[in-house]
């Protein structure tokens, strides 16, 4: 195990340095100019405009910036600072991931909690009605736009007298028709995933060797079923806590939380790369880490499974 680890984390750094590069080049080839945004409609002076560049280190060529920016990642965790205001990304990704953090760490618990509760009820009653209702129900969360299940849900509450909107200082409670409205297309996908692996598993020899042999239907379902049929969505789930991340940039935006997605939008508005290319490392280091998580887990969840 510990072998399979070293190299898993070894495979990891030519994977970050290609993804970050890839996503560096793309967000400096984006058209416009941050330094001359800087000035509005007043526009600069050439060599006003030339200093600053040559300050920011735009002027160098673009491996050349991407050079600078990993080695300020490696030896002192800097990401750069930010164009229009000077504050270090860092003390942006400070303000903006805890938010997020909490945001996207109650969707996943709603997700994976109501997500395998109905998949295991749908597939364990596969045909009959509860299974056709589940599956209308997650047929229409995943044909439903997240930003129209948003503005119904914002548009009911508020009506209701509720709060249309939420701050980045709001508790886990505020949070959760936001977190609602993020978890509900992954979900669906959870309970088609699970229920799907149930249904398959329930006609296993080992399901029927089990309930041959007089075991307790709490220990036939809680290990033997579900044990052999959460391995697909575990992968599922520890790649969509990232995709929850970066995926909340809609849902941010509109209950007017001040997280990575709402960066995220201001960033690419406003070209600021230094900031943007900073975030999105950050998400791409939670991808690495996550897929690591769900390989060993699957040891864990079926002994088949080892790695020498």
């Amino acid at each position: 195990m510990g072998r399979y680890v070293i190299r898993r984390l070894l495979q990891m750094i030519p994977v970050f340095i290609g993804t970050t590069l890839l996503i560096f080049l793309m967000v400096y080839a984006l058209p416009g100019d941050p330094v001359r945004g800087l000035f509005g409609d007043k526009g600069a002076s050439p060599e006003v405009l030339q200093n600053l560049r040559h300050e920011y280190g735009l002027d160098k060529p673009i491996l050349v910036q991407y050079f600078d920016y990993m080695k300020g990642i490696v030896l002192h965790f800097d990401f750069g600072n930010q164009i229009a205001s000077g504050r270090p990304v860092t003390e942006i990704l400070g303000d903006a991931f805890p938010v997020t953090l909490r945001l996207a760490g109650l969707a996943f618990a709603i997700e994976a909690a109501l997500g395998i509760i109905l998949g295991l009820v749908s597939g364990m009653r596969a045909g009959k009605t509860a299974d056709t209702l589940i599956l209308i129900l997650t047929l229409l969360l995943i044909s439903v736009p997240v930003f129209v299940l948003g503005l119904i849900l914002q548009t009911v509450v508020t009506n209701a007298g509720g709060a249309p909107s939420v701050s980045d200082d709001t508790d886990i409670g505020q949070m959760l028709m936001p977190a609602i409205v993020l978890a509900s297309a992954s979900l669906a996908y959870v309970a088609r995933l699970t229920r799907t692996s149930v249904a398959e598993n329930m006609r296993s020899d080992f399901m029927r060797t089990a309930i041959a042999k007089g075991l307790p239907r709490r220990r036939v379902v809680g290990v033997h079923l579900m044990r052999n049929s959460l391995i697909p969505v575990v992968t599922f789930l520890g790649t969509d806590l990232g995709a929850l991340m970066g995926g909340a940039i809609v849902t941010e935006r509109i209950f007017n939380i001040k997280g990575v997605g709402g960066t995220i939008a201001d960033a690419i508005t406003r070209r600021e790369g230094t900031t943007l290319v900073g975030l999105v490392t950050i998400l791409v280091l939670v991808y690495l880490v996550t897929s690591l998580i769900v390989d060993l887990l699957y040891a864990v969840l079926d002994p088949r499974i080892r790695y020498a």
